[in-house]
C-alpha cells in the first residue's frame, strides 16, 4: 500500500516538475525596473558601429516577424560607439525614421560599415547614403536638425540612461526585463523568451 501511494505521489509531482519555468531571473533575464510599460513592446538598443548588432539583424528582423498582433517592436540607436560620429548616426537612425525609410537605410548602412568597410567622417558622409538611396538632400537637410528629429534623439538618449543601457545589442521587454544576450542558443529559444516576458506581469 506504501508502495502504491509513494507511486500516486511521484505521479502526481511530475506535471509539476513539467511545469517549472524554462526561462529564470539572473540567467535569461533580469528586471530592469518594477513598472513596466503601458502597452506590450519589444525594444532593441543598437548602433550601426556594432559587429554584433549586425550580426543580430536577422535575428531580431524573425523575431519581429513572430510577435503577437498588438507587440510594437523599435529600435533604439545609441550614441556610445562611433566617437563623435556616434550621435551623427544615431540621429541618420532618426532622420530614416522620420522620412519613412528605416527598413530600406539601415541595410544599406550596416553593409557599408561591416562588409565595405566605408566608415562615414561627416554629416555630409551620411547625406550621401541617404541621396545614393533615393532621398532627397534638401529633405535630409529639412529633417536632420528638425524639432521631430532632434526630440527622438533626446529620447533615445533617455532610454538608453533610464535602462542603465552599456552595451549592444540590448531587448528590453515591456520596459522591464533586460534580455541576457549570452544565454540565447537559438532563434526558437530567443522568440520564446520574449513571448515568456511578454506574459509577465
Amino acid at each position: 500500500m506504501k508502495k502504491i501511494l509513494l507511486f500516486i505521489a511521484a505521479m502526481l509531482m511530475m506535471p509539476m516538475v513539467h511545469a517549472a519555468p524554462e526561462f529564470k531571473e539572473g540567467v535569461n533575464y533580469e528586471v530592469v525596473k518594477q513598472t513596466g510599460s503601458a502597452q506590450p513592446e519589444v525594444l532593441e538598443f543598437f548602433s550601426y558601429y556594432c559587429p554584433h548588432c549586425y550580426k543580430f539583424e536577422p535575428i531580431a528582423s524573425e523575431l519581429k516577424k513572430s510577435l503577437p498582433q498588438g507587440v510594437s517592436f523599435k529600435k533604439n540607436p545609441v550614441a556610445f560607439l562611433g566617437r563623435e560620429m556616434g550621435p551623427e548616426m544615431q540621429r541618420a537612425y532618426a532622420v530614416a525614421s522620420l522620412l519613412e525609410v528605416e527598413g530600406k537605410l539601415t541595410p544599406v548602412i550596416f553593409s557599408k560599415l561591416h562588409e565595405q568597410k566605408q566608415f562615414p567622417q561627416s554629416r555630409d558622409d551620411v547625406k550621401q547614403i541617404f541621396v545614393d538611396n533615393g532621398v532627397k538632400g534638401e529633405e535630409f537637410d529639412g529633417a536632420v536638425d528638425s524639432f521631430a528629429v532632434s526630440g527622438m534623439v533626446a529620447q533615445f538618449d533617455r532610454n538608453t540612461e533610464e535602462f542603465q543601457i552599456r552595451g549592444v545589442p540590448a531587448f528590453v521587454v515591456n520596459g522591464k526585463y533586460l534580455i541576457k544576450i549570452e544565454s540565447i542558443t537559438s532563434q526558437d529559444q530567443f522568440n520564446r523568451l520574449v513571448s515568456f516576458l511578454l506574459a509577465q506581469k
